[in-house]
């Protein structure tokens, strides 16, 4: 009986013998994954340092060895490494995998990132500049046309408004404050929208340029009509009386006397107008129109690079710059303001 249990005793530990190479066997290849789980609670925890050491017992590969997880270990170490802007050090470990596999394309990409987080802030803004500009500048060409088309239309059309709303026959009196009424109580983006998204259903379909163009055109024509006809208003009585006794027609004193004398007392007003008028252009991005607003807003969804947005207030600000200049000096020539 002693012998049988002897005899399976010693079967016992010969099976327990043989079994531990191929655990050991078994446990090799797994260590490697364990050292990366360790290393990315490590990171998890912000125990930065320990991590990196972790991620350094991978070593370089010898013989047939995979050379997998060499290229995973230090490339993760290059890449804490350029987040914690340990520059340096992220470099050297991109150039251990690049000393064994010069053809790598992670290291590769992680070197160039590397060289241009290097830079000075200013450098890089100008590169962004030499990427994002011929985007934007052709979007700025798109607001440009738009301004331009509007600041021609909307003076005449609020003229027309304007003169509607002060005549002697009701129904064109009324249908001018109607206009006003409308377009000035309800918001740009809903008059846009309305135009190029409502229309097709009672069977009127508009090109997104013609549809800025009317939505920009009218709702500007509404705000310059109520400015133009205070502008009329604050011209004394007396002047269009004397206009008819010396035998003009209504028409006739309106075109040769009482308008005239509006311009310079309107510009301040409309040069404002005209001003705004340029921002407001950014909202004809939402009617597949691709203005500045919009081309710098795809080009930020796509590098997610502030910079972005920021050249494109720069060049808003160009704009708006320009249109203040040139509307004070209009200003001053036709004698808004007076030297006293």
């Amino acid at each position: 009986m002693r012998s049988k249990i002897r005899r399976g005793f010693l079967l016992f530990i010969w099976l327990v013998l043989l079994a531990l190479p191929s655990a050991a066997l078994a446990e090799g290849p797994t260590q490697p994954d364990q050292l990366f789980r360790d290393a990315s609670n490590l990171i998890s925890a912000g125990d930065y340092e320990t991590a990196l050491e972790v991620l350094d017992r991978i070593p370089a590969p010898g013989g047939t060895d995979s050379a997998a997880d060499f290229i995973k270990s230090r490339v993760q170490k290059a890449q804490l490494y350029h987040a914690l802007a340990m520059f340096d050090e992220a470099d050297a470990s991109c150039h251990e995998v690049l000393a064994l596999f010069p053809d790598n394309i992670e290291a590769t990409n992680l070197l160039d990132s590397l060289a241009k987080a290097k830079k000075p802030k200013w450098l890089l803004f100008i590169d962004d500049m030499k990427l994002f500009l011929p985007s934007l500048i052709q979007g700025a060409g798109i607001t440009l046309f738009l301004v331009v088309i509007t600041m021609v239309i909307s003076p005449i059309g609020g003229l027309l408004i304007a003169l509607g709303r002060i005549s002697g026959v009701p129904p064109l009196r009324w249908l001018s404050w109607f206009i006003i009424w409308f377009f000035r109580g309800t918001p740009l983006l809903l008059q846009l929208f309305f135009i190029y998204y409502g229309l097709p259903s009672l069977g009127v379909t508009l090109s997104p340029t013609t549809s800025a163009i009317i939505g920009l055109g009218i709702n500007y024509s509404a705000y310059l009509a109520e400015i133009i006809r205070a502008g009329i208003e604050s011209i004394d009585s007396g002047q269009m009386e004397a206009a008819k006794a010396i035998g003009m027609t209504y028409t006739q004193a309106m075109r040769r006397v009482i308008v005239p004398q509006t311009y310079k007392r309107l510009m301040p007003p409309v040069g404002n107008e005209f001003i705004a008028l340029i921002k407001d252009t950014a909202l004809v991005s939402t009617i597949a129109m691709v203005e500045l607003m919009r081309s710098a807003n795809q080009m930020f969804n796509t590098y997610f690079n502030v910079n972005v947005l920021i050249i494109a207030a720069m060049i808003y600000l160009l704009f708006t710059t320009v249109f203040t200049v040139t509307f004070e000096t209009i200003e001053k020539r036709v004698g808004a303001y007076e030297n006293r």
